[in-house]
């Protein structure tokens, strides 16, 4: 999915959504781009590592193969963000920021907004499904409930 929202949906305007591709996260953006999930897996021990990483932190092997993932996971853990510490963000609060976790993947999680929601809905173990927000440098993985 592609989520063209604008800017009162709880997502941070664009213009304020920047990153920089690493080595080690550039094939992560590259897929995201084309708003699919990939999950770096050590190819040598089978430890999926993410956020991406050089080296393995299981066996310290740089050996990797990027599995694609459905985005489909649980909350483990959010936030809600109420206060505008910077005015101009004041019109796009609340902001649910969450850390999903996704099956099959050893306990890997991704952080991302938890949009298409009541801020006051949203639980610990609510089921979730991967959206896309397209921004000036790509795109970034986001959250709305599973249905």
């Amino acid at each position: 999915m592609s989520t063209q929202l604008p800017s009162t949906t709880g997502l941070l305007p664009p213009e304020f959504v920047a990153f920089t591709a690493s080595p080690a996260t550039e094939p992560f953006w590259d897929a995201a781009r084309e708003h699919r999930l990939v999950v770096p897996r050590c190819s040598s021990c089978g430890t999926f590592r993410l956020p991406p990483a050089v080296f393995c932190w299981n066996c310290r092997s740089l050996d990797v193969e990027w599995i694609e993932h459905d985005g489909a996971g649980d909350l483990y853990s959010y936030t809600v963000i109420r206060h505008a510490v910077i005015p101009s963000m004041a019109d796009v609060l609340p902001i649910v920021v969450g850390v999903v976790e996704l099956p099959g993947t050893n306990g890997c999680r991704l952080i991302g907004d938890v949009i298409g929601c009541d801020p006051e809905s949203v639980h610990i173990g609510m089921p979730l499904l991967l959206d896309w927000y397209d921004v000036a440098d790509g795109s970034v993985p986001c959250f709305r409930p599973r249905a």
